[in-house]
């Protein structure tokens, strides 16, 4: 495929999914039709839209198994493996990562082809009469929301990226968008296909005949944080603003909630693959189906450590997902969540830490670990924490220890009050900015949300300090003093930055 393309004329001839359960997942022959002659009736633009939703499942893209792109990076979870696959998954958490690097690539070309999706959609969407515009409004919602998440992805991980809002056809079209945007102008673009999609009328919250599609409350979750990235990375003129309509689409997220205090969910309901579409908690996920050779899920299996069962009853002969023990030592004691999410595999070829967050040992998912896990993208936990951040930013530290609240007597800990008296826990976090990012850690650990709370709550030259303070004997081979300034964003891939040097300007550092 030709890289001056970026990808998005990679699928010309439009990959569309069928529509509802396993149909929502699968994919009919992408070169069935043209494009220009494919949008003739509601249910194309239907199958269309479920196209964009499946391109999401990748591990190259933001699915269950896309931690090396989030994860990894992090101070949670790497590899002691550098020699795999000529070494280059090692690169992201040793911090030596190279702009030719083709699982970097990979990822970079995945999110833009659910970008081109979404755009060949919307660009096609007027060619088709419905009979109820809601319908057509509603549609067009999903496409832009699943639009800004990408594009949400792309600005944190690279900084300035490639915009396209439509489907290009010739190749100078695309020469023409081959250049990096502005921050600034991504995150415009982000906002306003949200408010765009926050005008339709979708419903408030899944359902579990619709558990994976958009949601008002997903929505307002993804613009409230959007808004409390901007706000904490972006230009600080507007940061006042920001943090205010953080605290605004938070807020609105949180009051759809169909239920009354975070301690009625069990930590555990949130993960049980029998409760997937009836947790309360959940707001959007990628649905995946137990039993299921192409659309099952694979997380429980990949991250178990050989000589043991808990996860999986397919047999392992790998460590599984390593933890590092930097997150285990940020446990608290009889904190519920972790007996839950982590454990100590005892084998021989182990004798360390594996990830248990996510189980299917069920005869359903057999021996084959078909699992039936779905992918939580959002839950009301995130919600609440980032309550209690956005809270605490704009100078109200009541409100936001009331949040911080709500999750720690879930999880069985003691109030932030009680335990700033405890003279471990208050030299660990003597901040309640501290406070609150660690209890994100233990909440939302290995939920691919780590690496960008890291990258909002610090500065460039901050984050540098925060990890060459650690431990190097809790990250096993990588190299902590490989980090530095330059990390805070990935390398543009070099396929890409080739085309045009000076319009596909390389970051800093590579």
């Amino acid at each position: 495929m030709n890289n001056k393309k970026l990808v998005l004329m990679c699928v010309l001839t439009l990959s569309i999914a069928t529509s509802c359960k396993k149909d929502f997942l699968e994919l009919s022959n992408p070169n069935a039709v043209s494009v220009q002659d494919y949008f003739t009736s509601e249910n194309d633009v239907l199958l269309a839209v479920n196209g964009i939703y499946q391109s999401l499942r990748s591990g190259d893209n933001i699915g269950e198994n896309s931690g090396l792109y989030t994860d990894e990076r992090s101070d949670d979870t790497g590899r002691n493996d550098n020699q795999s696959n000529a070494g280059e998954p090692f690169q992201f958490n040793d911090f030596s990562l190279l702009p030719s690097n083709t699982n970097l690539k990979s990822h970079w070309n995945s999110l833009y082809v659910t970008i081109y999706r979404a755009n060949t959609l919307l660009s096609n969407i007027d060619n088709v009469k419905f009979s109820n515009p809601d319908t057509k409004a509603g549609y067009m919602a999903e496409a832009k929301f699943l639009r800004a998440l990408i594009y949400f992805h792309l600005v944190r991980k690279w900084g300035d990226v490639p915009l396209v809002t439509k489907q290009l056809n010739t190749p100078a079209e695309i020469d023409a968008n081959t250049f990096r945007e502005k921050q600034s102008v991504i995150y415009a673009q982000i906002v306003a296909d949200l408010k765009d999609a926050l005008n339709s009328k979708l419903p408030n919250l899944q359902t579990s005949a619709t558990t994976g599609r958009v949601t008002k409350s997903a929505i307002n979750t993804l613009l409230g944080q959007v808004y409390l990235t901007m706000a904490t990375t972006q230009d600080q003129t507007a940061r006042q603003e920001n943090l205010t309509n953080a605290k605004t689409y938070l807020t609105d997220s949180y009051n759809m909630r169909g239920f009354g205090s975070l301690s009625e969910i069990p930590y555990t309901d949130v993960f049980d693959i029998t409760k997937k579409t009836t947790c309360k908690e959940l707001i959007f996920q990628i649905v995946n189906i137990q039993g299921d050779p192409n659309y099952s899920s694979s997380v429980a299996f990949n991250n178990q450590a050989q000589g043991e069962t808990i996860n999986s009853l397919r047999t392992s002969n790998g460590v599984g997902a390593n933890v590092t023990h930097d997150l285990i030592n940020d446990y608290e004691a009889n904190d519920s969540r972790m007996a839950y999410s982590v454990k100590f595999a005892n084998h021989p070829n182990v004798k360390d830490w594996f990830v248990t967050k996510y189980r299917d040992a069920s005869a359903q998912a057999g021996t084959n670990a078909y699992g039936g896990n779905d992918w939580i993208l959002m839950r009301y936990a995130d919600v609440i924490l980032m309550l209690a951040e956005v809270n605490m930013y704009l100078g109200d530290n009541a409100a936001a220890i009331q949040y911080l609240d709500m999750v720690r007597a879930r999880a069985g800990v003691p109030s932030y009050a009680v335990a700033m008296t405890n003279a471990a826990y208050s030299a660990k976090y003597p901040t309640l900015k501290l406070a609150i990012l660690h209890e994100r850690r233990v909440e939302l650990a290995f939920e691919h949300h780590r690496w960008f709370d890291l990258l909002r709550t610090f500065t460039t030259e901050e984050l540098v300090s925060y990890f060459k303070a650690k431990n190097q004997a809790d990250f096993g081979i990588a190299k902590l003093s490989n980090f530095t300034t330059k990390d805070r964003y990935f390398p543009i891939p070099f396929d890409e930055y080739k085309l045009n040097p000076e319009k596909m300007y390389q970051n800093p550092g590579y």
